[in-house]
């Protein structure tokens, strides 16, 4: 009789240990809903939202625009009317005084002079001046609008690809710890039979040496993990190690139209092109607003009050006021509005670039997103074909091994090819995840809700 009577049963025995991960990824997925809907788990749009109304940088640039409605009542102020009081006390000597002969000597002013008055002036018009000063200001607001918009939109795409560079990692690491425990459960494995004198050394080492790669690989996904709660708090302002657990939502799907459609559709909507529009707009109204500030201004004002110094009573107060229409026409000004408006167009000139090195910008980049997304999903299919090619090969190489015609290390071959072609599956519909949110922000599409 043998002296080892379940000799027999190891080949069945690490087959299973072996073929395991292979039903726990199953299982995984089967219940990996409930996992990531636990209130511990953020989706995406949930992110999104608290960094758009918390981060720093929409907070700045929505004082931006509230500096700018400042600025447009402050522009309107230029035609409302100026009311002030003013008052003041005045001793003179020697008066002034005449001599008639006859008649005696009067006296033309008081020694205390007192003058109380209340002032009101107003520029009645401008010949649009201050109309068209209101305009550049309203276009100075709808600017900042729009890059209020660009801010939130980079945020979100830099969100969304620190998300999903977690959730990538999330699930690598779950991969990497089944594979490390059935590589240990193999070692202890392999170490018994040592001792009975049915493995080697190598046989030993070479597990140890797959325990090791498998750890340092783990450790380099818990650092890129580490930096990636980093990036994510720092956008939702919490300290930087707070763990955060997203949801998977990898199972995305965007129908793509043809190259020029999308062009069409990201030159039409990237906040790119409406800022570089705007700011043609603006200095269009700075270019009309220049030729105006030579135009004349008619203002009007009205003095009432009580002051003392009229004849006969010199020291009694009396009331009094003035009132009248100006106007004020500019005749020369050093050349200063004519070379303001050649300032102003070369301005306009630039601009002209800008929009078509934008335009020139846009349409490269949408096509490079897409290209990037279509290269993404056909990876998908080729690395769903290749788990299944090398779940099959497992299952070949268990029965191979139980029939003697494989060694354990041949089996743990297989096994680790599936670890690493689930890996690559995951990694590749990560990138088409990320490749269909990096898409929506070339194309101009709001990645954030709108309120």
């Amino acid at each position: 009789m043998s002296k080892h009577p379940f000799r027999s049963f190891y080949p069945a025995i690490i087959a299973l240990l072996l073929i395991q991960p292979i039903v726990s990824f199953g299982q995984n997925n089967h219940t990996e809903g409930s996992v990531q809907s636990s209130s511990d788990s953020l989706s995406l749009s949930s992110i999104i939202n608290r960094i758009v109304e918390s981060h720093p940088s929409v907070k700045q640039a929505q004082e931006v625009i509230a500096t700018a409605e400042a600025k447009i009542a402050l522009v309107k102020s230029a035609n409302l009317p100026e009311v002030n009081a003013t008052g003041s006390y005045t001793r003179i000597g020697p008066v002034p005084s005449i001599t008639i002969p006859g008649m005696g000597s009067f006296t033309m002013a008081p020694n205390n002079n007192y003058n109380l008055a209340l002032n009101y002036n107003q520029a009645v018009y401008d010949f649009g001046k201050t109309d068209k000063s209101v305009a550049i200001e309203s276009e100075n607001q709808n600017l900042s609008k729009q890059q209020l918009e660009q801010v939130k939109q980079k945020l979100s795409l830099l969100a969304s690809n620190s998300y999903f560079s977690l959730a990538y990692l999330q699930e690598a690491l779950k991969i990497k710890d089944e594979q490390i425990r059935t590589l240990k459960e193999h070692l202890s494995f392999v170490e018994k039979k040592k001792l009975t004198g049915t493995a080697t050394e190598y046989e030993i080492v070479s597990t140890q040496v797959r325990i090791s790669n498998a750890e340092n690989q783990k450790y380099d996904l818990e650092a890129s993990r580490k930096i990636q709660y980093a990036v994510l708090n720092a956008l939702l302002g919490q300290p930087d190690e707070t763990p955060i657990i997203v949801q998977n939502e990898t199972n995305l799907k965007l129908s793509l139209p043809n190259d020029q459609d999308l062009i069409s559709s990201a030159l039409n909507q990237r906040d790119e092109m409406k800022i570089v529009h705007e700011k043609g707009a603006l200095a269009q109204l700075q270019y009309q607003s220049a030729k105006s500030q030579n135009n004349p201004v008619v203002s009007t004002f009205v003095s009432a009050g009580t002051k003392n110094g009229y004849v006969p009573d010199l020291n009694t107060l009396k009331l009094n006021y003035v009132a009248g229409v100006g106007i004020r026409i500019p005749i020369y000004d050093g050349a200063r509005v004519k070379n303001n408006l050649l300032l102003i167009n070369s301005s306009i000139q630039i601009n002209n670039l800008e929009q078509e090195i934008t335009k020139r910008n846009i349409s490269s980049e949408v096509v490079e997103k897409q290209t990037t997304l279509l290269t993404s999903l056909k990876k998908i299919d080729h690395y769903e074909l290749q788990l299944k090619q090398a779940e099959k090969a497992l299952s070949l190489a268990v029965v191979s091994y139980k029939a003697g015609a494989l060694t354990n290390l041949d089996l743990l071959d297989a096994n680790t090819a599936v670890s690493e072609s689930r890996l690559l599956l995951l990694k590749s519909k990560i990138d088409y995840a990320v490749g269909i949110y990096n898409l929506k922000a070339a194309i101009g599409e709001r990645l954030y809700s709108a309120k």
